[in-house]
């Protein structure tokens, strides 16, 4: 299996079903890469599923997940996967990204909940981790969440974060927005906790909007444009740990398609500040 590769400096963006006959008509390929939700897709069939496939063949595909549920008490969905194991291998995805957060109990809960700052935590997490990883044949890479309350913290969420990715050997999907919105609501300092992350273990980065609710509480909603604190935030991010792929998302209240490009210029503007040899890559690929 040919595993497709992603460029250090590339921009990519959220594949939604609403955007999927703009993508596949869109002329210019200036969009680097699509992610989506492999629950969303897997078995998906008929003219829908062909149109997905068309996109996947113009785009290399990246899956970040949402039911994985991996600090779940439940057990693992392990027929689940060896279903997504099939569709990362067809597919030819480069990175498969999970929430480092639970959202079963029982039955789904339809919410991404967190995980308790603890070193039970973290023993049952890794463990899982490294069972998940057993079954798909490759390193998970699981994402800094953002949370509005840690239930029976013991530790602080630098710690079970690094804890997780030292002990599992997994990778990190950093999420400047979430570390953003955790740092107002639970009154941090963003730079300090971005650079207390182990650069070395930062597969790619997300960068999204929110929804300001008050001074002091931000809702991460994915549905609105990127502010200015987070751009700044994801430049700081290639300083501190070198260009990597970087995807804009937007889950809700779509713009139209140019919109979104323009946000993704942005990425690339700041991507190029960064970008040491920029024609020895473009002569490269």
């Amino acid at each position: 299996m040919s595993i497709k590769s992603l460029d250090n400096a590339s921009a990519g963006l959220g594949l939604r079903r609403a955007l999927l006959g703009p993508l596949l008509n869109r002329g210019e390929q200036d969009i680097d890469f699509i992610e989506v939700a492999p629950e969303n897709w897997i078995g998906v069939g008929g003219d829908l599923g062909k149109r997905f496939a068309a996109a996947c063949e113009r785009y290399p595909l990246v899956c970040h997940g949402l039911s994985l549920s991996i600090g779940g008490p439940d057990a693992l969905d392990e027929t689940f996967l060896h279903k997504l194991r099939r569709f990362l291998d067809r597919f030819k995805v480069p990175i498969y990204s999970e929430h480092l957060s639970y959202c079963t109990d029982g039955g789904h809960l339809y919410d991404l909940m967190p995980i308790p700052f603890t070193e039970e935590a973290v023993d049952h997490v890794v463990e899982r981790i490294k069972r998940t990883q057993d079954i798909l044949g490759r390193r998970l890479t699981l994402e800094n969440v953002s949370y509005y309350a840690a239930p029976h913290q013991e530790m602080a969420e630098i710690d079970f974060i690094n804890a997780v990715l030292q002990r599992s050997d997994c990778e990190l999907l950093l999420d400047v927005n979430n570390i953003y919105v955790n740092s107002i609501n639970h009154r941090y300092d963003a730079m300090d906790f971005l650079h207390a992350l182990p650069r070395e273990r930062v597969r790619y980065i997300h960068v999204a909007g929110h929804y300001q609710e008050a001074d002091d509480l931000i809702v991460d909603t994915h549905g609105a444009k990127v502010i200015d604190p987070v751009w700044t935030l994801l430049d700081e991010a290639y300083r501190y740990v070198g260009l990597r792929p970087t995807l804009l998302e937007r889950d809700f209240n779509l713009p139209p398609l140019a919109d979104l490009m323009l946000e993704l210029e942005q990425i690339r503007a700041i991507q190029a500040k960064h970008d040491v040899n920029p024609a020895e890559r473009h002569a490269a690929a």
